[in-house]
């Protein structure tokens, strides 16, 4: 892999292409606020964006605050968000989140990536989310379109997502980190797909250090 120096001016020139390519990176789930982002990214996992967002449309109308998730019981819980799958672990993740914002956060949404993965199913990637896009405080997002883009580039040789994030951190402007890892989950999703890679529509093929012969 080429030396940080090389990686760093080659990010700036991805940066400056994808912007142009997608202007609005941002997350596909609708929210208002970290409370809700939070419910949603949980709700998210193994679900489609398009989906959870139908039902968190009726879900946050009902639970404005943490209080009200921490209250309710897991059996309702679990019939409001049915359709998201893995709805039993799900609801227990929202229920016992919520309990800990109100009992340790004094009901207010935590805004520190320490305190926010004291929170059950809040990892890193979860945390970061929230931050970037909630409290506009930035972040790199390492989901499994991240990690393969960036390992495709040659932006970083690993493969545990921890390691990619603190790869992209010394490389990645500070400013960009949030909208440089959905600029890629966008790339991810639109053209260096997991099955296939449109390799000649991509706009950035000529800053990749992919091995095209493994195609």
């Amino acid at each position: 892999m080429e030396d940080k120096i090389k990686r760093k001016i080659r990010v700036e020139k991805i940066i400056s292409v994808l912007k142009k390519e997608f202007p609005n990176a941002r997350t596909a789930l609708n929210y208002s606020n970290a409370l809700e982002l939070l419910i949603a990214a949980i709700l998210s996992a193994q679900c489609t964006d398009e989906r959870v967002n139908k039902v968190t449309l009726e879900l946050f109308k009902k639970y404005r605050n943490a209080k009200d998730y921490a209250d309710a019981s897991l059996d309702e819980l679990e019939k409001e968000i049915f359709s998201t799958g893995f709805y039993k672990n799900k609801s227990k993740k929202i229920k016992k989140c919520c309990e800990q914002v109100v009992e340790k956060f004094n009901g207010e949404m935590p805004s520190t990536l320490d305190e926010l993965v004291q929170l059950e199913g809040v990892g890193r990637k979860t945390a970061n989310v929230i931050l970037g896009m909630a409290f506009d405080i930035p972040g790199i997002v390492v989901d499994t379109h991240v990690k393969r883009v960036s390992n495709r580039l040659g932006l970083s040789g690993e493969s545990n997502p921890e390691k990619i994030e603190f790869e992209l951190m010394e490389i990645v402007p500070k400013k960009e980190w949030t909208n440089f890892s959905f600029m890629l989950i966008d790339h991810g999703r639109k053209t260096c797909t997991a099955r296939s890679l449109e390799c000649r529509k991509c706009r950035i093929e000529k800053l990749c250090n992919f091995d095209k012969k493994y195609i």
